[in-house]
């Protein structure tokens, strides 16, 4: 069953296509963009039948997971709640009618979501020690005779949830992120071959899907084994990046910005990087959960795409603190 959900006027924004013949409301909610299908066919301008076709095979095919790339949400003026898919489903279905409106939006909805996450979410020193303080207060348990028992475990457990997300995005705004207590016990190098091979199998399962082409996964030049051998570089014996978060974050930046093959850069990196920390048994955290979901790596990929260079040093120190043991 879907979740439904409420969305406020301050949770919309207005897309303008270029040429100026259309306007869209998108909903922001979840660090993400949500249109319903009947937005997703005025954006593409394509029949309503063949964007449900599209939609349909994807969540038939695999290649995305309907429960948690769908929405029921209640909007104004509306006695039923309604259908709302959101950026990676839209992307898809770009893709697969192929709209240059696909690409336009796509850019457009990223730059947002790095807006949202810089500025929005942004939370100042004041307010982070004013948390720690409530988290403090609650465990005590000396002042919450005026909570309910169950109102207090909810509050504290959503504060205890959320307080290192919100630290990150302030470390991130500020420009102040920490690279500590990384894990150097490296188990697995990676080895061009080995990864051509990767990349390959990846590549036919795609075109299998049609979801690639012949360019997919071509090497311009020899940038990606150069790419390759920095991550391992050596001086004196020692690795210039000793840990695995270093070297993870140093292959996805890489691999994604240097733009190495024809097509598919942003999903190599992606893949590599997966492939990378399950090799070195850091893909999860100690409670079983995956460090990097799926909506969350291609946010990632995408943020990591749209960077300035000068923001690399940035970008790597997001990365790491994304990855490290938790």
């Amino acid at each position: 069953m879907l979740t439904e959900r409420k969305i406020s006027m301050s949770e919309i924004l207005i897309y303008k296509t270029e040429d100026n013949q259309t306007e869209v409301e998108v909903k922001f909610e979840q660090d993400t963009v949500w249109l319903s299908q009947s937005q997703i066919t005025e954006l593409f301008q394509r029949d309503r039948t063949v964007i449900t076709k599209h939609i349909n095979n994807i969540f038939k095919e695999g290649e995305l997971d309907e429960k948690s790339n769908v929405q029921k949400m209640h909007i104004a003026n509306s006695d039923k709640p309604v259908v709302f898919y959101n950026l990676d489903v839209i992307i898809s279905v770009g893709y697969r009618v192929k709209s240059k409106r696909g690409t336009q939006f796509r850019q457009w909805a990223t730059q947002r979501i790095k807006d949202y996450l810089v500025k929005g979410y942004a939370i100042n020193q004041k307010r982070l020690e004013q948390l720690h303080q409530t988290i403090q207060l609650i465990s005590a348990g000396g002042k919450t005779e005026s909570l309910q028992l169950q109102e207090a475990k909810g509050l504290l457990e959503i504060i205890q949830n959320y307080t290192q997300s919100f630290i990150l995005l302030n470390q991130f705004d500020s420009n102040n992120l920490a690279t500590e207590k990384l894990s150097s016990s490296i188990t697995y190098e990676i080895q061009y071959d080995e990864a051509k091979g990767a990349i390959l199998t990846l590549k036919k399962q795609l075109m299998k899907k049609k979801e690639a082409t012949g360019l997919f996964g071509n090497e311009k030049d020899d940038g990606f084994k150069s790419s390759l051998q920095s991550i391992v570089q050596t001086f004196g014996g020692q690795y210039l990046y000793p840990s695995i978060e270093e070297q993870a974050a140093h292959l996805l930046y890489f691999i994604i910005k240097n733009h190495s093959f024809s097509d598919g850069n942003k999903r190599i990196g992606a893949f590599l990087f997966v492939w990378f920390l399950e090799k070195n048994r850091h893909r999860f955290k100690k409670s079983g959960e995956v460090k990097i979901n799926d909506t969350g790596l291609t946010a990632l990929a995408l943020l990591v795409a749209q960077s300035k260079p000068e923001e690399k040093e940035l970008m790597i120190k997001l990365i790491i603190n994304l990855i490290a043991n938790k």
